[in-house]
């Protein structure tokens, strides 16, 4: 991979670029640039001189064509690799000639795999997770007989995760389902880092970085069933994500105020609104955002041009048409009904409703939303 860890060396390499989006963060590679029967012996060489020394194998070495994209959050890295069936083997040699001393969370997006590690194996399969020390050695082998694998992989220095290494090692190599609160929360979270990785810019990467952090330990930690372990700081951060998610499952339910949120999550109200201090809005303010945001997609949208305006405001917790109508105008400067014209106007097809959203969909502070992720957890 072209210089995506911290340590390795900034030298360019072949077919690096950045991608979609304006601020340059996400580099993704491809194997397109390189002739066939070279495209194997390319992508193992820049695995083993920008991610660790490893040996890797495949039946596919007359044409392996693979893709490689890589998002740095702070000390985190989130990359996505699609590639064919391979092996791979770290060894003690190996780690010798290089250890970054990392942890690695896969996430297995499309086929399986085979691993073993410290005296662990799991297959793990499609949705499921699974965890790596580089500093040991590793087989795996992945694969999908239906075509091309993907797998995604959170890359975190082993002293950025809050818990005992003696601890973290009853995990690797085991099949992590992403089940439970801690782990509907890190699946919904890298789902939508990959989604939406060419829009984040430099001032919320170290943030989200150590977000991403922190659901990494709550989720390690919730699999020892020792959530002792767990850094005040660290739960914190995790409990003002749990609430996030439930906030945007419960964006249609007119009962969703802050009282309620507190209610369910066994806190008090005082203690809800002094989480949200340490984010850019409000509580309140940020359920109405979330709304508002949520009533101009469906405003957008040519499937729900005949639905009047009152009742996608109801879909969304919205009961009272004339204080929704202010709410709108205040926030994006037109009623609801000019904006609708508007992206009449603009996107008369359900076809163009996808740009159109790309285009709208951001909160007040600059963050994407993602409305076709799956469910969030607190629900």
């Amino acid at each position: 991979m072209c210089n995506v860890n911290p340590q390795a060396p900034a030298e360019p390499c072949l077919d690096q670029k950045s991608s979609g989006g304006k601020n340059g963060l996400l580099i993704t590679m491809s194997s397109e640039a390189v002739q066939s029967a070279d495209r194997f012996a390319w992508y193992s060489d820049q695995i083993r001189q920008y991610i660790f020394p490893i040996t890797l194998s495949t039946l596919y070495t007359a044409d392996f064509r693979s893709e490689v994209s890589a998002l740095q959050l702070g000390v985190v890295q989130v990359a996505h690799f699609t590639f064919p069936p391979l092996e791979a083997a770290r060894t003690a040699r190996h780690i010798r000639r290089l250890d970054p001393e990392t942890y690695q969370l896969g996430w297995i997006r499309r086929g399986t795999m085979a691993a073993t590690q410290l005296r662990n194996d799991a297959f793990i399969g499609r949705g499921d997770m699974v965890l790596f020390d580089t500093s040991h050695p590793l087989e795996a082998s992945v694969r999908d007989p239906d075509g091309m694998t993907e797998v995604a992989v959170l890359r975190i220095p082993r002293n950025a995760l809050s818990l005992p290494s003696t601890q973290v090692e009853r995990l690797l190599a085991r099949r992590l389902a992403p089940e439970g609160a801690s782990g509907a929360l890190l699946h919904q979270h890298l789902h939508t880092l990959l989604a939406h990785a060419s829009e984040i810019g430099p001032a919320e990467a170290h943030r989200l970085g150590t977000i991403t952090a922190d659901l990494i330990t709550s989720f390690a930690a919730d699999r020892l069933d020792r959530a002792e372990l767990v850094p005040l700081e660290t739960r914190t951060t995790v409990l003002r994500a749990q609430i996030n998610a439930f906030i945007t499952h419960h964006l249609g339910d007119p009962e969703l105020r802050p009282a309620a949120i507190a209610a369910h999550h066994h806190i008090s109200l005082r203690s809800l609104h002094a989480l949200f201090q340490q984010e850019p809005a409000t509580i309140s303010a940020t359920i109405r955002r979330q709304r508002l945001e949520r009533c101009r997609a469906d405003l957008a949208d040519p499937r729900m041009r005949n639905r009047p305006i009152a009742a996608i405001a109801a879909r969304w917790g919205l009961l009272v048409p004339a204080e929704f109508s202010r709410a709108f105008r205040a926030a994006y400067g037109m009623s609801p009904g000019e904006y609708r014209l508007e992206a009449t106007r603009l996107q008369p097809s359900a076809r163009d409703h996808k740009s159109l959203c790309a285009h709208s969909q951001t909160d007040s502070a600059g963050r994407p939303q993602d409305e076709d992720s799956p469910a969030q957890a607190g629900s």
